[in-house]
């Protein structure tokens, strides 16, 4: 594991919004991302999230993509609420979740939910937020979680914000993420690393971290 030697003074450097469109990117790509990831083994990962939610609770799958993870709550016996921003990443999802759960199209800034969930997964979906609006969408997902309940994040790994692909990537490290949610009335109880499950991308790290909402 590294650590970030100058904490939570780092200023990392920071991407202009002019010709950056993950939504657009994931449109344009979502049959390749169901090919690439769509039979990832991530049981140990829900484990770690649903020991902290009661059976049957109420889950909300924040930045859904293709419904892989809300397929596999759904299978555990969760209620299930998930969202997307992008149109195809939706309709993949609604076609895995097969009536069983609400499959909506929405950003992270379009949340109203106020104390709706148990739990909330945000699996590879904040890393497309910048920087400086991830303590807002953060307090946003702590709304909407019921006094006691949790939230999964996971992260690139790193300082800094990039763009791949047209893609934007606001990665986090232990340090900067604590100081993200900071302001929110979010607690982190855990975080980790890990390396990525694509066989394609042995060296790529991820940052993962539980929190729960105060009580």
């Amino acid at each position: 594991m590294h650590s970030c030697t100058n904490g939570s003074r780092a200023r990392p450097p920071r991407v202009a919004d002019a010709d950056v469109d993950s939504v657009a990117f994931y449109d344009r790509n979502a049959r390749r991302f169901a090919a690439e990831t769509g039979n990832l083994d991530m049981s140990a990962f829900y484990d770690r999230f649903l020991r902290h939610i009661q059976p049957a609770g109420r889950i909300l799958d924040a930045g859904c993509g293709i419904g892989r993870d809300a397929r596999a709550f759904i299978e555990r016996g969760y209620s299930v609420v998930a969202f997307d921003a992008s149109t195809e990443m939706v309709r993949l999802a609604g076609e895995r979740a097969g009536g069983r759960a609400e499959v909506l199209q929405l950003r992270f800034e379009d949340l109203a939910w106020r104390e709706e969930f148990d739990g909330i997964w945000a699996c590879a979906s904040l890393l497309h937020i910048p920087t400086v609006e991830l303590p807002a969408i953060a307090a946003r997902l702590a709304i909407a979680l019921r006094p006691g309940g949790i939230l999964y994040m996971s992260f690139k790994y790193g300082l800094g914000e990039r763009v791949a692909g047209g893609r934007r990537f606001a990665n986090q490290t232990e340090e900067t993420l604590t100081v993200a949610v900071g302001g929110t009335n979010l607690v982190l109880v855990e975080i980790w690393t890990t390396n990525d499950l694509r066989v394609a991308l042995p060296g790529e790290r991820w940052l993962n971290a539980i929190a729960t909402r105060a009580r």
